[in-house]
């Protein structure tokens, strides 16, 4: 097993190196950089200013005709600013320098973990993340833990009376919850109970109340949770419906094999069947599956959900970062995401081997 995750390991490099070389490649050609956002908003500065001044008003503005006058510019929004302002805002991004240079700068910097600084907030992206960081782990961590407390008895149980009143109905129910979206459904919680139109029980910004930080611990601990109830409801929603259908069909796969008439042949409990021998084979690839599952929602889920519950987390950041094309910040969190998700994959076959020691990766060819 060693040898395998040395290997897994030695494989994450490349695999690291090509997705951000292709993410890196693809933004080049992607229009309206940090560049043109600076330009337009010095230009909207500009034109608000102009109005308010009223200069201007009774005139018509001249059109550039010349470089000099930024008629020759690479970029459309530069038109009328003085080239100097424009290779200034170039230096300050780092624009000006080639693309496999800052391609290269960006790699060094990474593998030192260093993410650089925000184009436009002027702060190192390891505090922006570190920041971020505990409202999307708390949305994940809860929202999973939950999700397979709530799909593991509930699939097992449609197992065992798989074709009865209860697997169908509850079938209908889990159905209907996969097939709802979560930031409509999101949206819904938000109008019932969070004084949308009907009641005010649940608060609807933050995970934390204002001013509580001079609160009772167990005060703190209680607003928290209170904060947690309506996203995480969201997010355990969309996601129990494939892990409970996944449990029930990983039971009724093993409950038909041999071993397990096997066992019944012997007169052995019915609790000792389904949980001494069945449980482990069938919950291997559940089980297994936590750390993904965990990614997967704390990278991706909960964007649509931090932004209607107004939570400031990862999932707003690169929203905001990719609206803004704050390019460090983009890249730097794609860099975080998929370091993290190649690490997980490794720790998801190391979970294997605990479930059950059976499994050897060394013997695979």
């Amino acid at each position: 097993m060693t040898g395998y995750l040395l290997r897994r390991l030695l494989l994450v490099v490349p695999t690291l190196f090509g997705i951000i070389l292709i993410n890196f490649a693809v933004i080049q050609f992607a229009p309206g950089g940090p560049v043109e956002q600076m330009i337009a908003e010095i230009r909207g500065q500009g034109d608000t200013m102009g109005r308010l001044t009223g200069e201007g008003a009774n005139e018509t503005r001249p059109q550039p005709t010349s470089t000099a006058e930024g008629g020759g510019s690479q970029y459309r929004g530069a038109r009328g600013l003085d080239p100097e302002v424009v290779k200034e805002i170039e230096r300050a991004f780092g624009f000006d320098k080639p693309a496999h240079v800052r391609f290269g700068e960006m790699l060094w910097g990474y593998m030192r973990f260093d993410l650089g600084r925000s184009l436009f907030r002027d702060r190192p992206v390891w505090d922006l993340v570190v920041e971020k960081l505990p409202v999307s782990i708390s949305l994940g961590l809860w929202s999973t833990l939950i999700i397979y407390l709530i799909s593991i008895p509930l699939g097992i149980r449609k197992a065992v009376r798989d074709g009865t009143r209860f697997d169908l109905t509850t079938s209908a129910v889990v159905l209907v919850g996969y097939a709802i979206p979560g930031f409509l459904f999101a949206i819904l919680l938000v109008v019932l109970f969070a004084g949308g139109s009907f009641f005010q029980w649940f608060p609807l910004r933050g995970l934390v109340s204002s001013g509580s930080e001079t609160w009772p611990f167990w005060d703190r601990v209680w607003d928290y949770a209170w904060h947690m109830v309506l996203p995480t409801i969201t997010l355990v929603i969309g996601g129990f419906a494939g892990l409970t259908m996944l449990t029930k069909n990983s039971f009724l796969e093993e409950i038909n094999k041999q071993y397990v008439v096997t066992a019944r042949a012997k007169g052995a409990a019915e609790r000792r069947v389904l949980y001494g021998h069945v449980f482990r084979n069938a919950m291997l690839i559940i089980i297994a599956g936590f750390p993904a599952a965990f990614i997967g929602i704390l990278f991706t889920g909960a964007l649509l959900v931090e932004i209607i519950f107004s939570l400031d987390g990862l999932g707003l950041l690169g929203f905001e970062a990719a609206i803004r094309r704050d390019y460090t910040v983009m890249f730097g969190t794609l860099y975080i995401f998929t370091l993290l998700g190649l690490i997980m994959q490794i720790v998801s076959d190391f979970t294997y081997t605990l479930v059950d020691p059976r499994i050897d990766f060394e013997s695979r060819r």
